[in-house]
């Protein structure tokens, strides 16, 4: 597989709207329903041809990471946070209405969090810290 992290999309993937899944995956996500936001998500994925198709892959891994944390799964967070960083990095601070950048300093605050607690303090985790993802519908 080739590393993305080196590559920048075309701005103009990010013109448009968002796949009807995608909207779902983020409807659930900010509902913290983490494992259905992934399967929305990931359908959005399966379908969609463009590059903006890997933006929903890179969402819906920090979905995967939270659900972990959730769960009380320290290693499986930690490789989610690593899978979803190729992914998402090459994107601009907003696409097609989502705001990536907010995201990813969320994801990033929360993936510090997690390893500052280390495996054994993982119970003490501030679920708060989990934020929702910032996004407005564009039409067309």
């Amino acid at each position: 597989m080739e590393d993305q992290s080196s590559q920048f999309v075309d701005p103009e993937a990010c013109f448009g709207s968002l796949h009807p899944q995608a909207i779902i995956g983020l409807e659930l996500f900010n509902a913290r329903e983490y494992f259905e936001a992934h399967e929305a998500l990931e359908t959005a994925w399966r379908e969609e041809a463009g590059p903006v198709r890997e933006l929903y892959r890179g969402i819906l891994q920090v979905a995967v990471a939270y659900l972990h944390i959730q769960r009380g799964n320290y290693v499986g967070a930690r490789k989610m946070f690593r899978r979803c960083r190729p992914w998402l990095d090459p994107f601009p601070d907003d696409c097609r209405g989502i705001n990536i950048g907010q995201l990813k300093r969320d994801y990033q605050a929360v993936e510090f969090l997690l390893a500052r607690l280390g495996p054994d303090a993982l119970h003490n985790f501030d679920q708060d810290q989990l934020k929702p993802i910032i996004y407005g519908l564009i039409r067309g």
